[in-house]
């Protein structure tokens, strides 16, 4: 007789998976808590409990609709911490015959489940996780012979093929891209509508995680985890975003402000990127509530969300599984820094990272903005490896799996895959911080002053950047206008400058 064992990752909770269409008594699953998962970064506490809750809580469901499962807790006896044991264990014990699994969207555990099927004397199957709108191939097909790969035309290609916001062939009101539109200042004393949060209570799971030398980051309210931990809570959290975030989300979704940490933002990638809800599900739902308020949801906020979702998600996808692995160890800047202290406690004098790190630790995450242009932009005109600042944000962000982390940490972040994923570097000086938030009023360096006490960081930091770099981003026709500037400037200014930045960067864990 035929007996399956089908392996389920923690990112693979997909309730509406074909697999679960029937209940087949020849087929057993296995989920597992393992150290080869918790291990290979350093991970903030929540999110190790944010992935085992979740798992806990898809294992009851699939006990509930009668499906067999073996779940394998993290300090179980029997449980030999990777995929591979676990596995060959269980299919030797129990005389499993044939094994399947779903495609990993990591290419680290597409390699081990590889490796794992030739070490074991069965019959295998892989399966689609049906969950994205491309394949891993797409994007690597749509671009084939081209140099550039530009997210517009794929976002444009993806929104014809599926037929989302459009007329026939052409965008549902003419045009294609309301970015421009979506980058507005909160105004001030603006608040936002609180956010939605859950109180599950992971104090069980948070013991057996004691019990252990896991190492973390990150603070955890034990008896009020935050964060969605099944598809009932996602479905809730998206429904609240539509009704209450979606008709301010694309005019602020770029703005930053002290102790607003969630603003007009969806906060629904972690149950995405576990697949308790599908992108598919997200953009209908988001089109049906504008529809219903048009009046309410102007066009511009709609798309700013679809585009996140199919155009950004996706493309980001699709450049990892065409450029992995050699993108894990691009360094266009050959960066070789480490990280300042202070990423890891949040205690620097600079108020935008102090709230943006002290925010992540709170509650592993941070908007897109910002990742982009407050910790990350400080890293690269730091000059830090991008290894070092990979670690951290694949480390420190619930949402983090490497497939979606690393395209935007070493390619929109950190230029370091030296322009596939952007057309140029994305720094700034403390003017376009001041113009997006509100941190610069009350900090303790001062947005005007580009040397000397108490001078912004970022202003030296920002030239320094540019003078290093020369050589590489000096045709950039992106940034011409910089190094024009920057040519033009009096010789003992640039002086002034470059001295300034050099005494910030040899002083970097005291800022």
């Amino acid at each position: 007789m035929k007996k399956t064992l089908r392996l389920i990752l923690g990112d693979q909770l997909n309730s509406n998976h074909s697999w679960f269409k029937s209940v087949d008594d020849s087929v057993t699953y296995v989920m597992m808590e393992i150290r080869s998962e918790t291990d290979y970064a350093t991970h903030h506490i929540q999110k190790i409990v944010g992935f085992f809750s979740a798992m806990q809580s898809f294992y009851l469901e699939l006990k509930s609709n009668n499906h067999q499962v073996i779940y394998i807790h993290l300090n179980d006896e029997n449980n030999l911490q990777s995929f591979e044991k676990n596995i060959q264990n269980l299919v030797s014990k129990h005389n499993f015959t044939h094994f399947e699994y779903q495609l990993p969207d990591e290419y680290r555990v597409d390699v081990c489940l590889k490796n794992l099927c030739q070490s074991i004397s069965i019959s295998n199957t892989v399966f689609d996780s049906e969950h994205f709108f491309t394949t891993r191939n797409e994007l690597g097909d749509f671009f084939e012979g081209k140099k550039t790969f530009l997210m517009e035309s794929f976002y444009r290609m993806l929104r014809k093929k599926h037929e989302v916001l459009m007329e026939g062939d052409k965008p549902l009101t003419g045009k294609w891209n309301y970015d421009s539109e979506n980058r507005k200042k909160l105004p001030k004393n603006h608040k936002a509508t609180p956010p939605l949060v859950f109180n599950n209570d992971v104090r069980e799971i948070l013991n057996q995680i004691k019990k252990t030398d896991i190492k973390t980051i990150g603070n955890i309210d034990e008896a009020s985890f935050v964060w969605p931990i099944n598809r009932k809570q996602s479905l809730e959290l998206l429904d609240f975003f539509l009704v209450e975030c979606l008709p301010l989300f694309g005019s602020y979704q770029d703005a930053m402000s002290p102790n607003e940490w969630s603003l007009y933002h969806a906060r629904i990638s972690f149950s995405m990127n576990l697949k308790m809800i599908s992108p598919q599900e997200v953009i209908d739902s988001a089109i049906k509530e504008w529809e219903k308020r048009p009046d309410e949801i102007e066009y511009n906020q709609l798309e700013g969300f679809v585009r996140q979702i199919i155009g950004w998600r996706e493309y980001m996808r699709g450049i990892y599984w065409l450029k992995m692995p050699e993108y894990a160890t691009m360094n266009f800047f050959n960066n070789q820094e480490k990280l300042p202290d202070w990423f890891w406690t949040g205690k620097t004098k600079m108020n935008c990272l102090k709230d943006a790190i002290n925010q992540s630790l709170n509650f592993a995450y941070a908007h897109h903005i910002q990742r982009l242009m407050i910790t990350g932009n400080f890293a690269l005109l730091a000059g830090i490896h991008p290894d070092e600042i990979d670690a951290w944000y694949l480390g420190i962000y619930i949402d983090a799996i490497e497939w979606v982390e690393i395209t935007n940490t070493r390619g929109m972040s950190q230029f370091a895959d030296g322009g596939i994923v952007g057309t140029k570097p994305y720094v700034s000086s403390a003017a376009y911080i001041d113009k997006m938030s509100h941190y610069c009023g009350s900090c303790f360096y001062k947005k005007e002053i580009k040397t000397g006490e108490k001078s912004c960081p970022f202003n030296s930091l920002y030239w320094n950047f540019y003078d290093q770099n020369e050589d590489k981003l000096g045709k950039n026709p992106r940034i011409g206008m910089m190094y024009n500037i920057w040519r033009k400037m009096k010789p003992e200014a640039k002086v002034a400058l470059l001295e300034q930045a050099d005494y910030y960067l040899k002083n970097i864990n005291t800022l």
